[in-house]
């Protein structure tokens, strides 16, 4: 079953690049393109896509208060969203993972790096553009306004390891690699952090690490 994602950027060359990469993937496919936030948010809540693909900046809502309204806190159903951004800003960074991202890229990421946010958001994963994952994370925690919730349940061992990888933007895939288990075996261990953190999704798992310096 195809993945299905919405297109939104303000730049008609760049969402049609956008929609051109994303199209050409056999289980990719491009539901919906919007030139503003306005638009974004009224396709994205019509048709329900798989993944949203989100400019930061754009005209009438900006990526980040659309990230927040589709996927914030306060939202029962939250929808995989992935921002993209031409500024490598930890502001913008750190407004759309505080609104609910799922995704963090540069427009300069390349088609692999772009396809591979798309696949990890529709699966529940997280990427955020490696050339920002540990300087972001880490500025997060600083400016974290709260102390962090520990857990009820102390993290085992295993899940310390898998939290550890989990904050430095590795896949599902890429930790059963590192710690020579089944996928399935993580997903379990992801789903326990999610449980015993209070987290939604791997993004806040991150942040929760950086706050309390296990990363």
């Amino acid at each position: 079953m195809s993945i299905r994602v919405v297109v939104a950027d303000d730049q008609d060359l760049v969402r049609t690049g956008l929609v051109m990469i994303l199209g050409a993937q056999p289980d990719l496919e491009v539901v919906g393109e919007a030139a503003d936030g306005p638009g974004a948010l009224d396709l994205a809540t019509r048709l329900r896509p798989d993944v949203l693909l989100v400019d930061i900046q754009m005209p009438g809502l900006d990526g980040v208060e659309v990230t927040r309204r589709l996927a914030g806190p306060d939202v029962a159903d939250p929808m995989a969203v992935v921002v993209i951004t031409t500024f490598d800003l930890d502001e913008y960074v750190l407004g759309a993972l505080r609104a609910g991202a799922r995704g963090f890229l540069l427009k300069d990421a390349g088609p692999e790096l772009l396809v591979q946010a798309i696949h990890a958001a529709a699966n529940g994963d997280a990427l955020i553009a490696p050339n920002v994952t540990r300087r972001l994370l880490a500025t997060f925690a600083d400016q974290a306004p709260v102390v962090p919730v520990q857990p009820i349940d102390p993290l085992t061992k295993r899940e310390e390891e898998v939290l550890a990888l989990v904050a430095r933007g590795r896949t599902n895939a890429e930790i059963a690699t590192e710690l020579f288990v089944g996928l399935s075996t993580v997903k379990t261990h992801v789903a326990s952090l999610m449980t015993k953190l209070g987290a939604r999704n791997r993004v806040e798992i991150a942040i929760w690490a950086y706050d309390t310096r296990r990363a």
